[in-house]
């Protein structure tokens, strides 16, 4: 099993109408040949699973990949707010370059990222 990692820009939105390289997620997951993250390989590597946190003008985060009930979500240690940002369905998405994938952010607000790599 090979872990990948993938990087998610935020997408264009009110704030960043050309979307941002310079705020996202860096994280390492196991996925399948089809781009879907794997569950049961994920069981066996969860704490390689790891995140990275980055948004311009703020302090960087890293945490894991965490799988809950029939969620995924990146969690943090060290944040005074809520701990868990959950990722929107990332069960039903493909993580290949391009696609989308929705994530609530701790201040409660659901921001779209786009796949920028997977490597």
């Amino acid at each position: 099993m090979t872990l990948r990692k993938v990087k998610l820009e935020l997408a264009r939105d009110a704030d960043f109408p050309e979307g941002s390289g310079e705020r996202g997620y860096e994280f390492y997951a196991p996925l399948n040949g089809d781009g879907h993250l794997d569950r049961d390989e994920w069981h066996g590597c969860a704490d390689q699973c790891t995140v990275h946190r980055f948004w311009l003008g703020e302090g960087d985060e890293r945490g894991h990949l965490i799988h809950r009930g029939s969620g995924w979500a990146f969690h943090y240690e060290d944040v005074g707010a809520d701990p868990d940002e959950p990722l929107f369905k990332l069960d039903r998405h493909t993580l290949i370059p391009g696609e989308y994938v929705s994530i609530i952010e701790h201040d409660g607000i659901q921001r779209t990222f786009r796949v920028a790599y997977v490597r």
